[in-house]
């Protein structure tokens, strides 16, 4: 099976400078860097690398705590950190590290894969989420460096995945140092794709910054307005948020209610799908100024979400009213928001059961459901022992990741 993958592999690179150029002319590949895939570099590295490697924006910034950390370890001379995504490499464009680099992953090709450990030369590799690259893993096990999976999650859908090549998915599998998974859930399909050591420390992100005060151009913007944020939102939520806030506004006045779609680039199809809703909507990126009657802010910018959940008490959790298992719940109720969410939680149902006991989430099934919580919600306020709760569980998920990487570096 692996010679069956590399023969894909190697027709994926063959292939690669058309699809390339296609994604380039989409918005989806940085014409700049976009040779970073195939392991073009402008300057040499000189050191061995602590390498992280996640596919997006959440998974990469739900490492950033822990590389802050080993930033301040003096024996760890250069960290790596390397994504697939454009938005990803804008984020990290706007965070100050110290001896961290960003990079674009390269095609999981042999000879690049090669070329690529050959020349980032990593101590430990370790893998956010479910990010899993076959020929990546076999050659880094090859040179002996540790791999470690970390806030590692497979779901059902993925796991069956695996399962149609479950010889070929066992000896990938088993190429992993250690797996610290987010959820039980992963906990068992990892021991059946033959992972041999496991050690269950939680989601980190439970673990956030301190809630930081927004900016004050975001406060003058939203000023005197009553938020509802709904974030990470799916093809098909957002006219069903729509008509919600259509009779949400008839009883709360200066009701705005901000969507920030997990994808931006749907932002025109979201724009045609709401034209005949008799809404007034505008763009993050169009510069254009609220007015008194502006019902919808469509947020198509990146780097920005934490602002506007610190901004709202009330947030809508999409990828839940279709099937798609929801999205991650936690950073939103980091910024001490209130959270609903449709039927469709499988990919995070740990998570929710555990804001569901704090009783600051809950399911809504339909458009009436979700106007009954915006208008019984949009001005809640945490308590601070669900908060500070919330808060040592955090803590203490960073600590226990911090100490398990910490072994591979001694």
């Amino acid at each position: 099976m692996f010679l069956i993958y590399e023969l894909l592999a190697i027709i994926f690179l063959i292939f690669s400078p058309i699809i390339f150029l296609i994604r380039i002319f989409l918005g989806k590949e940085d014409i700049k860097r976009f040779k970073e895939k195939y392991c073009v570099y402008l300057n040499q590295n000189y050191h061995e690398t602590v390498w992280f490697h996640g596919a997006s924006v959440g998974e990469i910034l739900s490492v950033i705590p822990i590389i802050k950390n080993l930033e301040n370890n003096k024996k760890i001379k250069k960290i790596l950190i390397t994504s697939s995504t454009t938005s990803s490499a804008s984020i990290l464009k706007k965070i100050k590290f110290k001896k961290t680099t960003h990079k674009y992953f390269p095609i999981d090709e042999v000879s690049l894969v090669k070329k690529f450990i050959k020349f980032w030369r990593p101590k430990v590799a370790i893998f956010i989420d479910s990010e899993i690259w076959p020929n990546m893993l076999n050659n880094l096990s090859k040179e002996k460096i540790p791999i470690i999976l970390i806030n590692g999650r497979i779901t059902s859908r993925s796991f069956n995945r695996w399962m149609l090549f479950p010889t070929f998915a066992k000896n990938i599998f088993n190429k992993i140092s250690l797996a610290l998974p987010q959820n039980q859930e992963t906990i068992k399909y990892l021991k059946k794709l033959n992972v041999k050591k496991i050690k269950f420390v939680g989601n980190l992100k439970y673990f956030g910054e301190k809630k930081v005060e927004p900016k004050s151009s975001f406060k003058n913007i939203f000023r005197n307005r009553k938020i509802f944020c709904c974030a990470s939102t799916h093809n098909k939520e957002e006219i069903f948020i729509a008509e919600a806030h259509k009779i949400a506004r008839k009883k709360i006045n200066n009701l705005i209610t901000i969507i920030i779609p997990r994808h931006i680039q749907r932002t025109n199809s979201i724009l045609n799908e709401l034209k005949d809703k008799n809404l007034n909507i505008i763009t993050r990126s169009s510069g254009k100024k609220l007015r008194p009657d502006t019902d919808i802010y469509i947020v198509d910018t990146y780097g920005e979400v934490n602002q506007f959940y610190n901004l709202s008490n009330l947030s809508f959790v999409g990828g839940s009213l279709i099937k798609h298992g929801g999205q991650n719940p936690l950073e939103p109720a980091r910024g001490k928001n209130y959270i609903i969410h449709g039927p469709y939680i499988n990919n995070f149902k740990e998570v929710y059961n555990q804001l569901l006991k704090l009783k600051i989430a809950s399911k809504i099934n339909n458009i009436f459901m979700m106007n009954k919580f915006i208008e019984k919600k949009i001005n809640y306020k945490l308590p601070q022992k669900i908060n500070n709760k919330l808060s040592s569980i955090g803590k203490n998920i960073l600590k226990n990741n911090i100490y398990e990487i910490n072994r591979f570096l001694k």
